[in-house]
C-alpha cells in the first residue's frame, strides 16, 4: 500500500508543483497547443510500453511466483526465467519510465527536466534500499545467489522485447 501511496504523491504532486513552476517559467511553452500535442504523443508512446512492461511481468510472476494460496499482487516463490533471468527488476525497469510519459502527457517541462529525473532517482533508490532488501529477508540465500548472476537491469536488446513488446509464449 505504501509504494502506491507514494507513486500518487510523486505523479499529482509532480503535476501540481511543474504547474506552478511552469508559469513562472515557461509561460510560452505552457501555453503552447502545438508543444503539447508533440509531448502528448511521445508520452503516449512511452507510456504504452511501460503498461506492456506492467502487463508482461505482472502475468509472468502471477503464473510462476505464486505456490499455494497467496494473496493477489504477492508472490512466495523466486522466479528466475523467462524476463527474470535477464534483469532482477524488470517490472520496475519499466515503470521507472511512468513519470516521464505521464510529464510528456501533462505537457510540463519541469516536470519533463526536473521533477521527472528526480523522481525516477527516488524509484531508483526504493528499489536498491526497499525492494532489494525485502526480496533478500524473503528468499535468502537464493536471492543473493540471483543477485550475482543476474544484473539489476538489462539493455540487451532480446530483454527489452520481451519486456515492453506484447507478452508471447517464448518465456
Amino acid at each position: 500500500m505504501i509504494p502506491v501511496i507514494i507513486w500518487i504523491v510523486m505523479i499529482l504532486g509532480g503535476g501540481v508543483l511543474s504547474i506552478w513552476l511552469d508559469l513562472q517559467w515557461f509561460p510560452e511553452i505552457f501555453s503552447s497547443i502545438f508543444i503539447h500535442i508533440i509531448t502528448f504523443v511521445a508520452g503516449v508512446f512511452i507510456f504504452f510500453f511501460v503498461m506492456n512492461a506492467s502487463r508482461n511481468t505482472g502475468r509472468f510472476l502471477a503464473k510462476f511466483g505464486r505456490e499455494c494460496d497467496v494473496p493477489r499482487l504477492e508472490t512466495n516463490k523466486l522466479v528466475t526465467t523467462g524476463i527474470y533471468s535477464c534483469m532482477r527488476h524488470p517490472m520496475h525497469f519499466g515503470l521507472l519510465f511512468s513519470p516521464l510519459s505521464i510529464a510528456l502527457i501533462l505537457g510540463l517541462p519541469t516536470f519533463v527536466l526536473i521533477i521527472a529525473p528526480a523522481e525516477m532517482i527516488i524509484i531508483l533508490l526504493l528499489i536498491k534500499f526497499v525492494e532489494e532488501p525485502q526480496a533478500i529477508r524473503k528468499f535468502g540465500n537464493d536471492y543473493k545467489k540471483y543477485m550475482e548472476q543476474v544484473p539489476f537491469f538489462s539493455l540487451k536488446a532480446e530483454c527489452l522485447r520481451k519486456l515492453f513488446l506484447k507478452d508471447n509464449d517464448i518465456w
